[in-house]
């Protein structure tokens, strides 16, 4: 039986790869959990109540473009977080709620990225390290994904506009993670009018996942509709995604949205109703209720506040620790990252990820390298107490 080769060089995806990677190897210590991004704060208490009211509409289907008070919700909250115009939060036309972010950020490259760039095969750029789906999605779409580096010389964002304009001119889409994951880098106003300046130099669209936004110590980040509402970028060339799984601790309700222009999201939309997966209805009333409330998001900002101050308190002056604008995840330098994984499970029991797992070699006409090998990406989401253990355990192990 034949296989397609699109995905043939893919790794192994990362947590089982770094399974594989511990197999064998006992624990020097109770398991600290520390390798995968899932949020283990206590979700909003008024979830339930909301669902169990609206509970009738299980026996529905869901509509696939949202129940409009969710997409109220989402309007709402992108005037009130970055004041965003009124053509970048239509509810009827610029909004698309998702089944999580991760559906959103691959249909969209398979609903918007073009055959050909320039009578050439299309390039979807991606930040490197990056979230996989961005590289898949790109393949899925017959695209070539291009890896740029997002290093300590970069700002740990990609530098796009220093790529050579034969590539920008084949390039359809690019991907940026902001606040990035797993760096915890924030894009300013600055870096996002060169992006959207570009977009519009090179004929692409941008897609900005900033799933992170929510998670930040001293202040907001900077968006991209904040700054393309400020700008008059056009809608159709952005696209951003946001999700209640960081920001509300509800990674299981699989809840998101997409904003774009009108065309975009019609071609968005148009996709979905053959293969996509909208969220049941009692779930999407339950999702417009998290939308309108930040007092939640207040007190679980704080629980991270308090978790980044314990990183500073115990790794701040070791060698290769950067304290991260926002995001929930340290990204150490520690010369070998799986290396340095196998040790920290040995010696300590703690589990954490090895940057090059979330990275690729790069080519060298772009640096060459790979920009995650020396890294440790360590998730800051148990409790505090728990994080304590664990960055001690890590500390000791490591210094």
């Amino acid at each position: 039986m034949q296989y397609p080769a699109r995905f043939a060089d893919l790794p192994e995806y990362a947590f089982p790869r770094l399974r594989r990677l511990l197999e064998g190897i006992s624990p020097g210590g109770p398991e600290i959990a520390m390798s995968i991004g899932e949020p283990q704060h206590a979700f909003p208490d008024f979830v339930m109540p909301v669902m169990a009211e609206h509970a009738a509409g299980f026996s529905k289907y869901p509509p696939n473009e949202g129940i409009a008070p969710l997409r109220e919700a989402i309007s709402g909250w992108l005037e009130r977080r970055y004041g965003a115009a009124p053509e970048y939060r239509d509810p009827e036309r610029s909004i698309l709620p998702l089944n999580g972010t991760r559906e959103g950020l691959f249909n969209a490259c398979l609903a918007l990225c073009p055959e050909t760039k320039n009578g050439q095969r299309p390039t979807v750029l991606l930040p490197n390290p990056f979230y996989q789906c961005y590289a898949v999605a790109a393949l899925a779409a017959g695209a070539e994904p291009v890896y740029v580096p997002a290093t300590a010389a970069t700002g740990h964002l990609p530098d796009f506009a220093g790529l050579p304009r034969e590539l920008l001119d084949r390039t359809a889409v690019v991907y940026i993670c902001a606040p990035a994951n797993p760096q915890g880098a924030t894009a300013d106003e600055g870096y996002w009018r060169r992006l959207l300046d570009l977009a519009e130099a090179h004929d692409f669209r941008v897609f900005a996942d900033e799933c992170y936004s929510e998670i930040w110590r001293s202040r907001p980040p900077t968006g991209a509709l904040e700054v393309a509402s400020r700008i008059g970028a056009d809608p159709e060339r952005l696209v951003v995604f946001h999700s209640l799984s960081k920001r509300s601790n509800l990674a299981g309700l699989r809840s998101g949205f997409c904003a774009t222009g009108p065309k975009a999201r019609a071609a968005l939309l148009q996709l979905r109703s053959y293969a996509g997966a909208p969220l049941p209805v009692p779930a999407q009333f339950a999702a417009a209720a998290c939308w309108r409330d930040e007092a939640h998001v207040e007190a679980n900002r704080a629980l991270y506040r308090e978790k980044f101050e314990i990183a500073d308190e115990i790794l701040g002056n070791m060698p290769g620790y950067m304290s991260p604008e926002a995001g929930f995840f340290l990204w150490l330098d520690v010369g070998d990252g799986e290396a340095a994984a196998v040790q920290a499970w040995r010696d300590a029991g703690v589990k954490a990820l090895p940057g090059a797992y979330l990275s690729r070699e790069v080519p060298k006409a772009l640096g060459g390298g790979d920009p995650g090998k020396a890294y440790l990406r360590v998730a800051l989401v148990a409790p505090a107490a728990e994080v304590r253990r664990g960055l001690q355990a890590l500390r000791a192990c490591l210094a």
